[in-house]
């Protein structure tokens, strides 16, 4: 019954700092970008978008589809930036380990 006592002070540390981890990645960002720059995502560790940027040489009202390809590359690319932030703290919390519900 020892060994399991301990495994369950090790699950709940290692849970604490999850939720310690996660709270951290939400205030860390990450940034993208498309049309050489004249469209800026910054997303963060929540997977939310918190600005976008746009140059104003990019709107043209006779081609809106542009602008809209452009800021959705930007911000897929700002999205998938920011897991793959998540996913590699997470993996060196836990080992690699993939853990149900915390990714």
């Amino acid at each position: 019954m020892k060994g399991m006592g301990n495994m369950m002070k090790q699950a709940q540390k290692l849970q604490a700092k999850m939720l310690k981890l996660q709270e951290e990645l939400a205030e860390r960002t990450v940034e993208s970008s498309s049309g050489g720059g004249m469209v800026k995502v910054v997303a963060n560790g929540k997977q939310q978008i918190v600005s976008i940027e746009i140059e104003k040489e990019v709107v043209d009202p006779e081609d809106v589809e542009m602008l809209q390809d452009l800021i959705t590359a930007a911000v897929n690319d700002a999205l998938t930036k920011s897991q793959e932030m998540v996913s590699g703290e997470m993996g060196k919390l836990t080992g690699g380990m993939k853990i149900p519900g915390m990714m």
